[in-house]
């Protein structure tokens, strides 16, 4: 089963929560804090595995979580790290969030985009110690880790792609020149999704050839398979033109000529003008020579002087060996054109932006948002005195019972901050 589009909910761990703990030890009279700090949550990363070659593995895996940081412990112990998650994605895998704006665009093997941050680790008690706080008994909880859901979309990597109506012979071609096994029949739509292949030539080298869908007109609007095909075309480095000149070819080889430049130009205009081949298929069958003559008239009327076809059998192998040696020609060519531009090694993408302070009375419950006011209240222990204290404090410098009192607050009124609720009291 080939799966080329999937969504996922991703969440970074949690930070382990700080220890509150006391020093003590025989001899020792004054032992004071010694509360180490929980350790960090773990990350989700996607990083692009070149033996992958779809999101099937990823089907049933609807939620991507990392791994919790640990919680701190006594003599200034550290919580540990929260293991990240590592999920293998296929080249050409593109990611993007819940807006549909890219976050990252997986090329190169080992690329690694960061989808979900891990929680900070909270603080233990040792780090609120002070000359005026000799004693702290508070301790911070860790924060939760980031959550998103991603959308996931693969656009396959291939240096050669097979493109042609059904029953042109793609899967036939490439069943001959690789070692893959398409399924092949002759009815139409036997490809229903795309298969990968390698081409070896000699001591010469390789290269990696997609056979694609059979395209049909009206596939830029959605005809047939539609995007789900073209979609995998605009990686390709060289495009093929696999063209059927069989007498009873439908559409005729000129007309299947047209209709694929038409149908690729209209999807995306740079794919019009990528390097191609004009590929003549089933020079075997009778009355495919007169075929031929018609489809290469087409092309240079079409082309001009750079206008070629090479005719072939995918069935017998004949100008299969010398087609697959001019590919490799072509494509070295390419590559060396082809500019490299620097690949980030790990895409991180950019923080969400700090919101700002925000009060909204509904039903009877005042909601305050806001990123600092949500963070304040995640790490902070509702039940340890002290860090109530503390987060009362917070409350009146920050402003924000100024503002609740502007609203009308009264005590014994409910406050919810992010999934902290509570009662108001002056």
């Amino acid at each position: 089963m080939f799966v080329d589009e999937l969504e996922l909910l991703v969440r970074g761990g949690r930070g382990g929560n700080g220890v509150v703990s006391f020093r003590r030890e025989k001899y020792v009279p004054k032992g004071g804090p010694d509360g180490g700090d929980g350790g960090n949550g773990g990350s989700v990363y996607l990083w692009a595995d070149s033996t992958k070659h779809s999101f099937l593995d990823l089907r049933y895996r609807h939620v991507l979580k990392a791994a919790d940081g640990g919680y701190g412990r006594s003599k200034n112990r550290h919580g540990a790290a929260g293991a990240d998650l590592l999920v293998p994605v296929p080249l050409g895998t593109i990611v993007r969030d819940h807006s549909q704006n890219v976050i990252a665009d997986l090329t190169v093997p080992g690329q690694k985009a960061l989808v979900a941050r891990g929680g900070r680790g909270g603080k233990g008690n040792a780090r609120f110690a002070s000359s005026r706080r000799r004693v702290p008994r508070l301790a911070e909880k860790g924060l939760p880790g980031e959550e998103r859901t991603i959308y996931l979309e693969l656009k396959l990597m291939a240096q050669v792609g097979l493109v042609g109506f059904p029953n042109a012979g793609k899967s036939t071609l490439l069943e001959r020149i690789t070692e893959a096994k398409p399924k092949v029949a002759s009815y139409p739509f036997t490809t229903l999704t795309p298969n990968l292949g390698v081409v070896k030539v000699g001591d010469e080298g390789s290269f990696v050839v997609a056979d694609l869908p059979g395209l049909i007109e009206g596939a830029h609007l959605g005809a047939g398979l539609g995007h789900r095909f073209l979609r995998h075309v605009e990686r390709n480095l060289l495009l093929v033109f696999l063209i059927d000149l069989s007498p009873d070819a439908h559409p005729n080889p000129a007309d299947a000529y047209r209709m694929l430049k038409k149908e690729l130009k209209i999807f995306s205009p740079l794919l019009g003008d990528y390097p191609r081949f004009v590929i003549g298929n089933k020079l075997d069958l009778t009355g495919a020579a007169e075929q031929l003559a018609v489809l290469r008239t087409t092309v240079i009327e079409e082309e001009g002087e750079k206008g070629t076809v090479h005719a072939i059998s995918a069935a017998t192998g004949e100008g299969v060996d010398d087609l697959i040696r001019l590919l490799l020609g072509r494509i070295t060519v390419l590559e060396t054109e082809r500019v490299e531009t620097d690949l980030e090694e790990v895409i991180r993408p950019e923080q969400d932006e700090e919101t700002p302070l925000k009060i909204e009375k509904v039903n009877d419950v005042y909601t305050i948002s806001g990123s600092a006011v949500e963070t304040m209240a995640a790490k902070t222990d509702f039940d340890n005195e002290e860090a109530l204290v503390r987060f009362q404090n917070y409350f009146r410098r920050s402003g924000i019972e100024k503002e609740l009192k502007k609203k009308g607050i009264k005590e014994g009124e409910t406050v919810r901050i992010g999934d902290e609720e509570f009662y108001y009291y002056e």
